[in-house]
């Protein structure tokens, strides 16, 4: 697997919460473990609320991006829905799909200033084109290419370099994360950013060793007989 030089490694991997759960945002943010949000209309239909309503939400509680997504698939529709996501809050990321329409609607909305993530992205060649419509963000789907046996980190692999060739500004977010091993190979490959459910944070910090080692000093401190408070 690519390990990027020095020069190349970002900065600060950023770490996006995938849901529109508040509750789950909220306890993840008092740990600082959120710097932004992605949506998407199956996550806002999980959450049963209104799609304004829960963005705006979302949106005071986090100081980063939050990923909002049109539903249109036609340009000028597209542009239409983003110009009114990007009203809820100055942190609204525009969420577009990788079409030839929806590259017209990163071009245009990111002309006018708007931050737009391109999602939906399966080849180096689209993660090309989004960088070159404006995109502030390319969301890579692995979870997606794994499950037709393609290795979803080689493509972070490769738009990683290409990106880093050209000097692109547009952001890496590996999305459709799904284990614990896609965050640290997102990271090994250089992602700028990943997003995964709230679940698969939290299981970051668990492992068997852990919980062994854990266990066996609370049973030799019962032993001592001894009390810290």
């Amino acid at each position: 697997m690519l390990t990027p030089k020095p020069s190349q490694a970002v900065n600060n991997m950023k770490f996006f919460a995938d849901t529109a759960d508040v509750g789950a945002i909220a306890e993840l943010n008092e740990l600082g473990m959120v710097d932004g949000v992605t949506t998407n209309p199956s996550l806002i239909m999980k959450s049963g609320r209104d799609i304004i309503e829960v963005t705006r939400e979302i949106a005071g509680m986090v100081d980063g991006p939050v990923s909002a997504e049109v539903v249109a698939t036609k340009a000028d529709e597209m542009i239409s829905e983003g110009r009114k996501l990007a009203e809820i809050a100055d942190n609204i990321a525009v969420k577009v799909p990788l079409t030839w329409d929806g590259l017209k609607a990163c071009k245009a909305l990111s002309g006018e200033g708007k931050t737009i993530n391109v999602t939906l992205c399966f080849s180096a060649n689209q993660a090309l084109l989004a960088a070159k419509a404006g995109a502030a963000f390319i969301s890579p789907f692995i979870g997606r290419l794994d499950d037709i046996n393609v290795d979803g980190m080689e493509l972070i692999e490769d738009i990683r370099i290409i990106y880093d060739n050209y000097d692109f500004d547009t952001k890496i977010l590996a999305a459709s994360i799904r284990s614990v091993n896609h965050v640290k190979d997102a990271a090994l490959a250089g992602a700028d950013v990943m997003t995964a459910p709230p679940d698969v944070i939290r299981k970051m910090a668990h492992h068997p060793l852990t919980d062994k080692g854990l266990d066996a000093f609370l049973n030799d401190w019962k032993k001592t007989g001894q009390k810290i408070l």
